[in-house]
């Protein structure tokens, strides 16, 4: 498992995947990533800090990734990232979190005590594929509703069953009320989602302009940051 890596393409940062609880929802369809989580706090803090001594502060930019939401890692880490970023004299971090946890964002900036870009693993604006399919729990109803609490959705495309009108609008959604995104294309894991090739493949030739927007990432494959198996 790679947990840390240097991005040096769009938005130059250092990321780590760290370890953390269970995610507090963890019934998404299409995720299998929620395994890699533990209950063993003394565990988990130890193989973070380990992680975490890799930071450099070369870029000055962080971003901390976990299988769930930033508020699920244990308070001890919590008060590493912040040492971190204070002896490595980071300006900005990226964090990720469940709709749930909308009402806590602010909370954590004060915490952390420099600006937070705050991801949200949208998938879709799509509300029926992504509460009734997708069983995702963030029952928003408009991209707008969104961008008044995160500053950067994380969509993904390929899926069967989702069609080319959806992911037309939710780019438009992402380009209309985002400053920054990231394109998940979807691949096969253990669960039953299943990848439409043929919408891949469409979604690869019609929007390979967005390879070279510097505002939005998109990975072709699950590991493309660099982290993760």
């Amino acid at each position: 498992m790679e947990r840390y890596n240097r991005i040096t393409g769009k938005n130059k940062r250092e990321i780590v995947l760290l370890q953390s609880r269970p995610c507090v929802w963890g019934k998404c369809r299409f995720c299998d990533y929620i395994n890699d989580n533990s209950k063993d706090i003394k565990a988990m803090n130890a193989l973070n800090e380990e992680v975490l001594s890799n930071v450099t502060g070369e870029f000055r930019v962080l971003e901390v990734i976990n299988s769930g939401s930033c508020f699920e890692l244990p308070q001890e880490t919590l008060e590493r990232i912040r040492q971190v970023i204070q002896e490595k004299k980071i300006k900005k971090l990226f964090f990720e979190a469940h709709w749930i946890y909308r009402n806590r964002l602010q909370k954590m900036r004060d915490f952390i005590g420099i600006p937070i870009i705050f991801k949200i693993g949208v998938e879709t604006f799509h509300y029926d594929f992504r509460e009734n399919y997708l069983n995702k729990h963030a029952d928003f109803h408009s991209a707008k509703e969104v961008s008044q609490y995160f500053e950067s959705p994380c969509l993904m495309v390929g899926i069967q069953g989702q069609t080319k009108e959806m992911i037309d609008y939710d780019i438009q959604m992402l380009k209309k009320y985002f400053k920054l995104g990231t394109i998940n294309v979807f691949t096969n894991n253990s669960t039953d989602v299943r990848r439409d090739e043929e919408l891949v493949d469409w979604f690869m030739k019609k929007y390979d302009w967005l390879l070279e927007d510097p505002s939005v990432e998109v990975l072709y494959e699950k590991t493309d940051f660099g982290v993760g198996d």
